[in-house]
């Protein structure tokens, strides 16, 4: 074992569910690398939460039960093979690239993000397109940016249920608890629903814990050249070889920061992370681990490959 997520299971699927029972119409995001946990774990406990679960890709698709609806949150441009998912569209091109493809879409709808998204003059005329290539639109979604207060986010939705028709389904994002309480509130007789990834899934850091293997420790002098850019020992002491690396998406954070921690200290990278390892260096006179000892790694979960999940 090498790179590893703890997790305490129990009070993971405590916060899980009452995120869930916070959040009427939840669509679960399971994408990517699956926050950590890899897509089919993730999967197996979204299904569990709601009839309706999204992947980022047509890529994505394969490891989702068929007990559940797919939506795809990213345009593609080929349809994949399967009817089943709910597809994104957010413009007149999207609905062109699924020519031939019988199924249900979503629209995007634009926002601050200035990513995908239909402009409210051009609502129409995508919808039409849709419709007319045989496309059925059962839903309209609005995706805010991670940036900005609920305040914005909600008048960044607002902008849209103002011009969408009031039997439309409506799928937010990026709102807090309060925040989508709040929406709902002032809009009660709308049919909204609410894609939620991170803080579902992470939502309680104190449950998740990643570390890795101490592989190897060994004794080193002042300026001996180490690693694979055989760079110059700073001083005495010790390198402490790692047991992940850039093949877990680990590496420097941002300022050139080290990831690992050992007994409440930051341990300093002699260079940067390469494939399964990382090379840190302990001056002589601290306390440093021991092979066979674990350090902590501080790396965003989604963007990190883990090589085992343990469950306690």
């Amino acid at each position: 074992m090498t790179l590893r997520l703890r997790v305490d299971g129990e009070r993971w699927h405590r916060q899980i569910h009452d995120v869930a029972r916070h959040h009427p119409g939840l669509i679960p995001v399971v994408k990517g690398n699956g926050y950590g946990f890899g897509r089919r774990e993730l999967a197996a406990v979204a299904a569990g939460l709601s009839d309706t679960v999204a992947v980022g890709t047509i890529h994505e698709l394969d490891e989702l039960p068929a007990t559940v609806t797919p939506v795809v949150l990213t345009p593609t441009v080929r349809p994949p093979d399967d009817a089943r998912p709910i597809l994104t569209v957010g413009s007149t091109a999207d609905v062109a690239a699924l020519a031939g493809w019988r199924g249900r879409v979503v629209v995007k709808l634009a926002t601050a993000m200035h990513r995908f998204g239909v402009e409210p003059d051009d609502l129409g005329e995508l919808t039409q397109a849709a419709r007319a290539a045989d496309l059925d639109v059962v839903a309209f979604a609005v995706h805010p940016p991670l940036a900005g207060t609920d305040d914005e986010h909600a008048d960044d939705i607002a902008r849209w249920l103002d011009l969408l028709d009031p039997d439309d389904e409506v799928w937010v994002s990026h709102l807090h608890r309060d925040g989508y309480a709040a929406l709902r509130d002032a809009w009660p007789e709308r049919r909204l629903r609410i894609r939620l990834g991170t803080a579902l899934w992470h939502g309680d850091k104190a449950a998740l814990q990643l570390v890795a293997d101490v592989l190897e420790v060994r004794r080193v002098r002042a300026g001996t050249p180490a690693g694979y850019r055989q760079t110059a020992v700073p001083d005495d002491g010790w390198l402490v070889i790692v047991g992940a690396g850039s093949a877990h998406g680990v590496a420097e954070l941002p300022g050139g920061l080290s990831p690992f921690h050992f007994a409440r200290r930051r341990l300093t990278l002699l260079e940067p992370a390469h494939m399964h390892t990382s090379m840190v260096f302990v001056p002589q006179g601290e306390t440093g681990p021991a092979r066979g000892d674990t350090v902590d790694v501080q790396r965003p979960l989604i963007a990190t490959t883990v090589d085992v999940i343990s469950w306690t």
